[in-house]
């Protein structure tokens, strides 16, 4: 009797151990497949990072009176797309100027798309009205604006989306800082490009 249902219980177990083998070999052929795919993929497109530099910014009618800023910043980024095959679309995109921690001017940037190996020359105006500051940033702006020039730093905040041939990739946020930019209150000041980082 023991003997007799030994040999059922085995069977049951050979035929889960089959099932578990052939849905672990089916598994891991599918996610073979899949990194193929993936790596051919990147061979094909090559994907490079994007690059970013900002080109050029100054800032007019610079008035700082009883703890409030105004004042009128002007920025152009250069968006550099060194792909071959990646497009990218640019939903939406946010300029936002900083000073010590504190915004202190911000704007938006109509849409637009990037084809491949393309250089975009993106402008910016961001303007601070009346901006109220606290009393340490603003005895350091007016000491930074006695000698000639201040330094803020400038941020891009976008949603974006990859174009490969016919295929899109769904929405994702592209963050770029500019830091440490240098902004010089007279006009006849050479501006030193700076070059923008990532933000991960």
């Amino acid at each position: 009797m023991a003997n007799g249902n030994t040999a059922p219980a085995t069977q049951q177990q050979r035929r889960h151990f089959n099932l578990v083998r052939n849905v672990a070999t089916c598994l891991l052929a599918l996610f073979v497949l899949v990194g193929l795919a993936v790596l051919i993929a990147w061979l094909v497109i090559r994907p490079k990072r994007f690059v970013y530099t900002l080109e050029n910014g100054s800032v007019q009618n610079f008035n700082l009176t009883d703890n409030h800023l105004n004042a009128t910043f002007d920025f152009v980024l250069k968006a550099y797309n060194p792909n071959s095959r990646v497009s990218l679309y640019y939903d939406y995109m946010e300029t936002t100027v900083t000073y010590e921690a504190q915004t202190v001017a911000f704007n938006t940037i109509d849409p637009f798309f990037q084809p491949h190996r393309n250089v975009s020359r993106v402008e910016a105006k961001l303007v601070a009205l009346n901006l109220a500051l606290s009393p340490s940033t603003f005895k350091d702006l007016r000491i930074e604006k006695s000698s000639g020039e201040i330094e803020v730093d400038v941020h891009y905040k976008s949603r974006i989306r990859l174009k490969v041939g016919i295929w899109k990739s769904n929405h994702r946020i592209l963050r770029i800082v500019c830091p440490s930019v240098i902004v010089h209150l007279s006009w006849y000041r050479h501006f030193d490009k700076i070059p923008c980082e990532i933000e991960p």
